[in-house]
């Protein structure tokens, strides 16, 4: 689904469900003693509502921290070999590396293609317009291109 329809099917599914979530939990908060083993949570919860709700404002926002946790998979993985980068700037290095590779990723472009494509225009690229070989915006001008060619 697109994030509008996202939006919509919350809006009406999901938001009155939540509303009434929300009213419940202030009703037996108001009713549980301090020394409650639930207060906690309750409390918790209800302190960072606001956050809690913000996927019902916006049909961007995933549910879950899963595709989150999957990105950072491999680098849980190769953590001990993380120890070895060398030095303070090799490590400060591999991070920025797979900072990039995983926001092509998260924006549906080929890392390889892009890494090749902005190595070979950076040096002649404006400065003022570094922003246009962003993946994100690289991925734009690209399916633009194919348009025009096609």
């Amino acid at each position: 689904m697109s994030a509008k329809e996202r939006l919509a099917a919350r809006q009406e599914k999901s938001k009155p469900l939540f509303d009434d979530m929300h009213e419940w939990l202030k009703r037996e908060r108001a009713t549980l003693s301090k020394s409650s083993e639930v207060i906690e949570p309750i409390d918790y919860m209800l302190k960072r509502w606001d956050g809690f709700a913000r996927f019902l404002e916006d049909g961007r926002i995933c549910l879950t921290n899963n595709a989150a946790e999957r990105a950072l998979r491999g680098i849980a993985l190769g953590r001990r070999n993380w120890t070895f980068a060398g030095s303070q700037r090799g490590a400060d290095r591999a991070a920025i590396m797979l900072s990039v590779i995983t926001t092509c990723r998260l924006n549906d472009v080929d890392p390889k293609a892009w890494l090749a494509d902005v190595f070979a225009r950076i040096a002649d690229h404006p400065v003022t317009r570094l922003y246009e070989l962003l993946p994100w915006e690289w991925k734009r001008a690209s399916a633009a291109t194919v348009m025009l060619a096609a």
